[in-house]
């Protein structure tokens, strides 16, 4: 309990950024513990609590020969922001990517809730699954989407339209998600199009399972036991704390499994 917890900032300097007339450009933070506030050229863009989230904030409006990014930080105690208390570490700072986004005037919603803009929602009903796709746009007035349904390999199983932000469409006969034993996904492309011109896209990845819980007889999936064994593992090293690389993830998945 004798770690530094308080306010800290970061600084960045970028040289001139080119925009298009039907371009926006946003920054995502895909981590920052716990409490951010975004300046772009001394405007703050955007606060943001919670340090396990993904936001963003647009910038294209406050572009400069030269811009500046400050990001302010902060992991003191507070009565309001979820976890206060825990067996781990609350380290603080830009612990993520940061990511430059650039993307047309129209394109799928990157100020929802820091999400893609798009949501699958699989559901089993009387044997046959029903796959619902809702996207959400801005400015998509006129446009319309383009859906590719692909297998595990890649390959293409299907391709629909629709002029609503809503789409379903049914699997037969489907390759079910079972864990780590077959861990089988498919993927849904989907396409925003206006007068044959692709503004945007997203591809996003969904598994087919069910799944129920028992009391007496534990877990299972897809109408099969599968007995749950967990751990509790925390995203941090020595020297690192949160801000770990691909290769500590993999380790850690990686004794994960070794202990079964």
């Amino acid at each position: 309990s004798d770690y530094y917890r308080g306010t800290c900032w970061y600084y960045k300097k970028l040289g001139k950024i080119k925009k298009e007339e039907d371009e926006v450009i946003y920054l995502e933070f895909e981590g920052v513990h716990s409490i951010a506030d975004v300046y772009f050229n001394d405007k703050l863009l955007t606060h943001h609590e919670g340090g396990f989230s993904t936001f963003r904030c647009r910038i294209d409006e406050n572009l400069n020969d030269e811009n500046i990014i400050k990001v302010k930080v902060d992991n003191s105690p507070n009565d309001r922001i979820y976890p206060q208390w825990a067996d781990f570490t609350f380290f603080g700072g830009i612990y993520r990517d940061v990511n430059l986004i650039r993307t047309n005037i129209t394109h799928f919603d990157l100020d929802y809730h820091g999400s893609r803009g798009i949501k699958v929602t699989p559901k089993l009903n009387k044997k046959k699954w029903e796959v619902e796709v809702e996207t959400y746009l801005v400015n998509g007035k006129g446009s319309k989407l383009i859906y590719t349904l692909k297998d595990n390999a890649g390959e293409t199983l299907f391709v629909g339209y629709s002029d609503s932000p809503e789409f379903k469409f049914e699997i037969e006969n489907p390759h079910l998600w079972n864990g780590v034993k077959d861990p089988y996904t498919y993927s849904i492309d989907v396409k925003l199009v206006r007068d044959d011109l692709e503004l945007d896209n997203v591809s996003v990845t969904f598994g087919l399972r069910t799944f129920k819980i028992d009391p007496e007889k534990g877990f299972f999936l897809n109408g099969e036991s599968y007995p749950l064994r967990g751990v509790s593992r925390h995203q941090d090293r020595l020297d690192k704390g949160w801000a770990i690389s691909k290769k500590d993830h993999k380790q850690d998945i990686d004794l994960i499994k070794e202990v079964g």
